[in-house]
């Protein structure tokens, strides 16, 4: 291809309004498109008609697809210049229980004809496994004890390879928990409400958070700022154990704060999900995000998050 031309097609780039890609548009995908300025036309991949009208009341163009059925995928190649990849893995157990088909059938479907400029895959903080508290930074290696983030692992292994035998300037986000008033579930406000307990404060666990608007201009960030093949810790500034997390939620909407349990009882009380984010402990360092992709945190703590 002429390195006049874009990906998009014959015309040379400069005629051609800038395009993005989002794959996953959910609640967070919602926000990046907001937040991009007019002259970027946004795109979203979904399988449900159901949204349809709801992404073009937004300005979205809907595109008909499905992560689990890479034929459909086809028509995404050369589309768009930028690609966000927000989509998570499957949920069920396959043959290859480890690997994140979605990411590799959008992969296989992007490379068919002109490679995007610019990727930004959404990972999780999972893959750093349990680090006992410690503080994190991204050069730490992973040690996934899930299947879930055993899976991301792979999703961010396949978009580096990817990245780099089709010359796209890829990012990775490692996300922890993501919370917003205006969120879907994005408040502790539901469990405080049953009653669900925490763990006591000797056994309690180092958790991080990230607030879905500063989410949103962390990926945009990464678009436009990141550096080739990168991985960044996309979280806030709070250093909070799990439980004075829910009892800072607790004061501020004026509910009781919820009762404290041993680990050694825990399990006879709590769902596994729960159970299995209450055995990971860390602290993530988010310098990279601050330096690097020159973020300024809107809301650096989940009590000026919470507020909003």
């Amino acid at each position: 291809m002429p390195s006049n031309q874009s990906p998009l097609g014959a015309l040379p780039a400069r005629f051609r309004r800038t395009r993005m890609l989002i794959v996953g548009c959910g609640d967070v995908g919602l926000r990046v498109a907001r937040a991009l300025p007019r002259r970027v036309r946004v795109l979203a991949l979904t399988s449900s008609a159901d949204r349809v009208p709801e992404l073009r009341a937004r300005g979205i163009v809907p595109l008909p697809g499905n992560l689990d059925e890479p034929a459909s995928l086809r028509r995404l190649a050369g589309l768009a210049g930028h690609v966000v990849h927000l989509a998570p893995p499957a949920a069920e157990a396959q043959e290859e229980w480890w690997r994140d088909r979605r990411t590799q059938a959008l992969l296989r479907a992007l490379r068919l004809r002109g490679a995007p400029l610019t990727l930004v895959y959404a990972s999780t903080s999972g893959v750093y496994g349990d680090c006992g508290g410690a503080r994190v930074d991204e050069s730490r290696p992973v040690a996934p004890r899930t299947p879930r983030a055993q899976r991301r692992v792979d999703a961010e292994r396949q978009v580096r390879v990817f990245a780099r035998g089709a010359g796209t300037r890829a990012s990775v986000l490692r996300i922890p928990g993501i919370y917003a008033p205006d969120r879907p579930g994005g408040t502790p406000r539901e469990r405080l409400l049953k009653g669900t307990p925490v763990l006591a404060a000797q056994d309690d666990v180092f958790t991080n958070h990230i607030h879905a608007d500063d989410l949103a201009r962390a990926v945009l960030a990464a678009v436009w700022r990141g550096r080739p093949q990168r991985v960044y810790n996309a979280s806030d500034d709070s250093e909070l154990k799990m439980g004075d997390y829910f009892d800072l939620a607790a004061d501020l909407y004026g509910l009781a704060r919820p009762p404290r349990v041993a680990r050694s009882t825990a399990q006879e009380q709590l769902p596994l999900m729960l159970l299995s984010f209450m055995g990971e402990s860390r602290r993530l360092a988010n310098r990279r995000l601050k330096e690097e992709l020159r973020l300024v945190l809107r809301h650096p703590t989940v009590a000026s998050g919470l507020r909003a």
